[in-house]
């Protein structure tokens, strides 16, 4: 029988948009479930959880009449938040990740440290204001408000690439793969940390 993978829901009500987030890491199923309103964005989701192995239902009503911005943002607030509550769930993890993923031309690299502290460097250019119904520059929003709810440093970097559908995507993947690695249960149960807490 599968081990069930590690669950969170997490509910945010504002004046600019309602989420309920439901994440099981380690699934067998993994996938989006549930639409942003954003086609892009949700091509983005799935990507993430696919190659992270995570299933992630979401149920959303944003202002999308005003723009994605709050969107987008605040689905990467509730997304961290869901990975920290698992991981303060369980601290043996194994903390720090990095990997290199390509696509067509496009290279991305992310590193991470799910260590307690909360940064973000994000080196991406893009040509293009939007992908579909996607703003370009809420990459970097969305990445900042996943690290910061994740208590987490993120680096990512795009050294070189021509097609932002391809730049994009590759930093979802990349990231993706790195939270994977990271979040994953050391066999010694040991927290990774001098101080003895993440």
């Amino acid at each position: 029988m599968d081990k069930p993978g590690r669950t969170a829901v997490i509910k945010r009500d504002t004046k600019e948009t309602k989420i309920k987030l439901l994440l099981e890491t380690e699934s067998i199923t993994p996938g989006l479930t549930g639409s942003s309103g954003i086609g892009f964005f949700d091509h983005m989701l799935n990507t993430f959880a696919v190659h992270g192995g995570f299933a992630i239902n979401l149920d959303i009503s944003g202002d999308l009449n005003v723009d994605c911005h709050h969107s987008i943002e605040d689905v990467g607030i509730v997304l961290g938040t869901a990975f920290r509550k698992i991981v303060d769930s369980n601290k043996n993890i194994i903390r720090f990740a990095s990997e290199y993923i390509p696509m067509d031309e496009s290279l991305a690299f992310c590193a991470v440290d799910i260590g307690g502290r909360a940064y973000l460097v994000f080196n991406a250019e893009f040509k293009s204001d939007l992908i579909g119904e996607y703003d370009t520059q809420m990459t970097k929003e969305f990445f900042y408000a996943l690290s910061h709810n994740m208590l987490a440093t993120v680096h990512i970097n795009v050294p070189y690439g021509e097609n932002d559908h391809h730049k994009v995507e590759a930093i979802f993947k990349t990231s993706a793969k790195v939270i994977k690695k990271a979040i994953a249960l050391n066999a010694e149960d040991i927290v990774a940390s001098a101080k003895g807490s993440i």
